[in-house]
C-alpha cells in the first residue's frame, strides 16, 4: 500500500466525519442512515445523501462526542462491526454507554490527558469550554493528528465553545495552532412565519430581523469562535445538516456551506474556508502543502430530492405564511388517558423545580412589574393543547415561584395570557406525555409542536428552560426510555448484550 498522503477527512453530512491516514480509519459521530432521530420522528440529513456502507472504508474506532440525537444514533452504530471500539468523553451519560453496550460494542471513556492512538492517528478529547450552554457541556472536542507531527493538527469544534484546556495549551506553547479547524453551524435559521426555537409570540418581538442572517453566522463562526485559535490556516464548515420533519420551507436558511465558504473567502483574509458537501474529502497533507478536495464515490447526493426541497424553500420565501404548530406524536388512546394524567401530575412538580435553576427562572424570579403593574408569584404559564378527551381545548398551569409549583388555572385566550404572564409555553399535551414516556425527546418537539413567549434575551426563553430540564444531561432516565425503544426496534433487549 502506498504511503499515506496525510489525513483525509470525508464529510458524511451534518457533523459526521470519516478520518483516515490511508491505513487506519476513525469515524466521528456516525449518522450513516438517510435520517436520524431517537424517537419515532425522523430528521432527514441535508443535503440528502446515501452512504454505501459496503464501499465505505470501515472504521478501526468510533468517536462519540456527546449524546444528542444528531450525534448519537443507535441504528447507525448497529451497521458497524461490534468489534470496533467506541470512545467517548468522561461526562457522556451512562445511559448512552449502556445502550451502546447492549448493541455489543465495548465503550471506553477518555479524559483530556489520555491520547488515543489508532494506528498512526492520534486523538485527544478535550472537554467543552466553560461558557458552553448547559445542555452542551458534555461535549468532547477531538484534536486529531498523524503520529509524530505537531503542525498539522485538526481541531473539531463540536457544538460547544472552544475548550479552555486546549486554549491554555496553545497559549503556553505546548501545542501549535491547528492546521484545520472544523466549526459547527448550529444556527438552524428558519424563515419568518415558520416554527423555530427562537420564535417569540409577544407582539413586536418576532419578525424577519429577528432571524439570524448568514453574515451574522459567518462572523460568529469564523471571527468570534476561531479567535482563540489565532494562526489557524484553514477552516471547514459543518452542521445545519438536517431538515425539520414536515418543514414547509425545505432546509434551514444558510445551510449551503459551499455558498457560505465562498462568501467567507471573499470577505476575510485570515484563513481559507472550506464548505464541504456530503462526500467531499479534505486532505491535510503531511508536508504542509495546501489542503486539497476530492470526492468519495461511496457517498451519493440525492440530487432530485435536494432540488425539490430547494424549490420548496424558494416558494416559501416568495410567499411566506404563518405555520401553525401540530402534534408530532399520535393522539393518546382513550385507554391511556388516565395514565397520561397521572404521569403529568407526577412530572410537573419536578419540572417546576427545575425551571427555577434556568435562565428563565432567574429572570422570572427577579422581575417585579409587568404590563399590568406589580407581578404576583405566578410568573409563567404552561398551556397544554388538546388534552385527553377535549380536542380543541387547552389545559393551563401557572408556574408559581413560591412553591415552586405548576398550579391548574382557568384557561384564557392567548393574548390575555400574554398580558398576564411574562413567560409562556404552548405545547401539545400528547407530545409532552411522549417526552415523559420516552417516545420523543424535547429536541423533537421544538420546531413542530412548541410555541412560546418571553421577555428578556433569546436565551431567557422557556424553550431553553425545557432543554435544560428535560435534556439527556438532566433527565437521563427519559433518554434511557428512548434508547430502550430504539434498541427494541433493532431487535435488542435492554440489559442483554448482543
Amino acid at each position: 500500500m502506498a504511503a499515506p498522503a496525510g489525513l483525509e477527512l470525508t464529510f458524511l453530512g451534518h457533523q459526521t466525519w470519516h478520518v483516515t491516514d490511508g491505513l487506519t480509519t476513525v469515524l466521528l459521530d456516525p449518522i450513516l442512515t438517510e435520517a436520524f432521530g431517537a424517537g419515532d420522528l425522523a430528521f432527514p440529513i441535508w443535503p440528502p445523501r446515501t452512504v454505501d456502507i459496503a464501499m465505505m472504508p470501515l472504521p478501526d474506532a468510533v468517536i462519540l462526542s456527546h449524546e444528542h440525537l444528531d450525534h448519537f444514533h443507535l441504528p447507525s452504530l448497529d451497521l458497524l462491526a461490534k468489534t470496533v471500539p467506541v470512545y467517548t468523553g468522561m461526562t457522556t451519560p451512562q445511559a448512552v454507554v449502556d445502550a451502546i453496550t447492549v448493541l455489543g460494542f465495548t465503550v471506553h471513556r477518555l479524559d483530556h490527558t489520555t491520547m488515543l492512538s489508532v494506528g498512526d492517528i492520534e486523538i485527544t478529547l478535550y472537554p467543552a469550554g466553560a461558557r458552553t450552554l448547559f445542555w452542551e457541556q458534555r461535549v468532547a472536542q477531538p484534536l486529531v493528528r498523524r503520529a509524530g507531527t505537531t503542525d498539522n493538527d485538526v481541531f473539531i469544534g463540536v457544538d460547544a465553545d472552544v475548550s479552555d484546556l486546549y486554549i491554555e495549551q496553545l497559549a503556553d506553547g505546548r501545542l501549535k495552532p491547528p492546521r484545520l479547524a472544523i466549526v459547527s453551524n448550529n444556527a438552524q435559521t428558519v424563515p419568518y412565519g415558520a416554527l423555530g426555537a427562537d420564535n417569540n409570540l409577544l407582539p413586536g418581538l418576532d419578525g424577519p430581523r429577528n432571524r439570524k442572517t448568514g453574515i451574522e453566522i459567518l462572523s460568529g463562526l469564523l471571527i468570534d469562535y476561531l479567535k482563540p485559535l489565532d494562526g489557524v490556516a484553514d477552516a471547514a464548515l459543518c452542521g445545519n445538516g438536517f431538515t425539520a420533519p414536515r418543514s414547509p420551507h425545505g432546509p434551514f436558511l444558510y445551510a449551503d456551506h459551499v455558498a457560505l465558504a465562498q462568501s467567507a473567502n471573499v470577505l476575510q483574509h485570515l484563513f481559507k474556508v472550506h464548505g464541504p458537501r456530503p462526500g467531499t474529502r479534505l486532505t491535510v497533507p503531511r508536508d504542509g502543502g495546501a489542503i486539497t478536495t476530492s470526492g468519495a464515490d461511496w457517498v451519493r447526493i440525492d440530487a432530485r430530492t435536494e432540488a425539490r426541497a430547494l424549490e420548496e424553500q424558494r416558494a416559501y420565501l416568495a410567499e411566506p405564511r404563518q405555520v401553525e404548530p401540530s402534534p408530532i406524536t399520535p393522539a393518546l388512546l382513550q385507554e391511556t388517558w388516565g395514565a397520561a394524567r397521572a404521569l403529568l401530575a407526577e412530572e410537573l412538580p419536578r419540572l417546576a423545580r427545575d425551571f427555577i435553576a434556568s435562565r428563565t427562572g432567574a429572570l422570572a424570579s427577579g422581575i417585579h412589574d409587568y404590563l399590568q403593574g406589580p407581578v404576583g408569584s405566578r410568573r409563567a404559564l404552561l398551556r397544554l393543547l388538546d388534552p385527553p378527551g377535549a380536542p380543541g381545548s387547552i389545559d393551563s398551569y401557572a408556574w408559581n415561584i413560591t412553591g415552586p409549583v405548576f398550579e391548574p388555572v382557568e384557561t384564557s385566550g392567548r393574548e390575555e395570557a400574554m398580558v398576564a404572564f411574562p413567560f409562556g409555553v404552548e405545547i401539545y399535551y400528547q407530545d409532552l406525555i411522549a417526552v415523559f414516556e420516552g417516545r420523543a425527546q424535547i429536541w423533537d418537539v421544538v420546531g413542530g409542536s412548541y410555541q412560546g413567549w418571553h421577555i428578556g434575551e433569546p436565551l431567557d426563553s422557556p424553550v431553553y428552560a425545557l432543554f435544560a430540564a428535560l435534556g439527556e444531561h438532566q433527565r437521563p432516565d427519559l433518554a434511557a426510555r428512548c434508547y430502550e425503544r430504539s434498541l427494541a426496534a433493532l431487535g435488542y433487549t435492554q440489559g442483554a448484550a448482543a
